[in-house]
């Protein structure tokens, strides 16, 4: 890699930090392009000059997370299936998530708003679900091949499964004193009841 595309790299890494520290210290409705630039270590003119808008760079930052995921990151891959299956939970749906990750999930919660009318956001979250499907499915489908799992329908079970999630996630940050521990057990009781062959 030239040493042009290092710098291109790193510039555009260092924005993203940016747009990620800025995004949860003010949220979607009070955040400028001004606030990530106060986050920015390096010249502020090289932001204006990549971007007119927050949204501009929201959108890239949205496609910049979707990019550096690995499933890897979400689960150790020589688990067992059943363990995989309660890692993804665990890490879409952690139980006492900190400060920082309750301030991230409720600014993805606004800019998921975002995709109701705007087409750009409605792409990278439509790539976000369909990536947790995918990693849900592989998941599952693990599990049915090595006998872990009973033989369910996968897309369906995967539909189910990430949907409860999603509920979850938006009850938790918009109903005051709602946890997620009932639909953690819920999950918990279905895996073990419907998804497990219990052998």
């Amino acid at each position: 890699m030239s040493s042009d595309a290092d710098d291109r790299t790193g510039t555009q890494a260092a924005i993203m930090e940016a747009t990620y520290r800025a995004l949860c210290d003010h949220g979607y409705a009070d955040l400028t392009i001004q606030a990530i630039a106060d986050e920015f270590e390096k010249s502020k003119s090289l932001l204006y000059y990549h971007y007119d808008t927050k949204d501009e760079i929201l959108v890239e930052f949205l496609s910049y997370m979707l990019d550096q995921f690995t499933v890897e990151d979400a689960i150790d891959t020589t688990d067992s299936p059943d363990d995989q299956l309660r890692s993804l939970i665990d890490n879409f749906l952690p139980a006492s998530p900190d400060a920082e990750q309750r301030e991230f999930q409720i600014a993805l919660l606004e800019l998921r708003s975002q995709a109701l009318s705007n087409e750009a956001y409605r792409e990278q979250f439509t790539r976000a679900d369909r990536l947790i499907k995918d990693t849900l499915a592989d998941v599952l489908t693990a599990g049915i091949d090595d006998g872990t799992f009973r033989e369910v329908d996968v897309e369906p079970t995967v539909s189910l499964l990430a949907s409860t999630i999603d509920g979850a996630m938006l009850r938790r940050a918009t109903i005051a004193g709602n946890s997620t521990a009932a639909t953690r057990e819920a999950l918990t009781q279905f895996i073990e009841t419907e998804i497990l062959t219990g052998e």
